[in-house]
């Protein structure tokens, strides 16, 4: 089977409807948002973009810098830490899209997006409950663990890769 072209763009107010039910498609891998949240993510995240793979949303990567006006207690710890970054405040990919580099697309533009820019990338994955998945993809990706810390019922794994 040929594999798909994957195509990664700006995300764009046309897109929230369907970028808000995947968000909410792989709860609790990502934590839930309302679409006020969204809206505001497009508005200001340093980096929102979408993966589409047959002209159907095939993923989301929404980023942030250390000046955002956000207040998550993932985004605080790093911020707390580290005077630059780029923080992966949440990505999915869609079920039907899974295992077509979808993910390893995103990652590679929002490292493109950052190299010169910020000295490291920054994100968390779940370590209770596990995510087991996700925390391979970091490693193969580069991100080394630098902490944990409880957050609404979970563990998470705090990760950094430098570039």
């Amino acid at each position: 089977m040929p594999r798909m072209q994957i195509e990664i763009r700006d995300a764009r107010a046309a897109d929230l409807d369907a970028v808000l039910a995947l968000n909410e498609a792989v709860v609790p891998a990502v934590n839930s948002v309302p679409m006020a949240q969204m809206e505001k993510f497009l508005r200001e995240a340093d980096y929102f973009r979408v993966a589409l793979a047959g002209g159907d949303l095939a993923g989301y990567l929404i980023g942030l810098t250390p000046d955002a006006d956000y207040h998550s207690p993932n985004f605080l710890w790093f911020r707390r830490r580290y005077d630059a970054f780029g923080y992966v405040d949440r990505v999915a990919v869609a079920a039907f899209a899974r295992r077509l580099g979808v993910g390893t697309a995103l990652y590679r533009d929002f490292e493109r997006h950052f190299r010169g820019r910020a000295p490291r990338l920054a994100c968390e994955v779940n370590l209770e409950p596990p995510n087991e998945p996700s925390m391979r993809f970091h490693e193969r990706f580069g991100f080394v663990k630098v902490g944990e810390q409880p957050v609404d019922g979970k563990v998470v794994a705090m990760l950094v890769k430098e570039l």
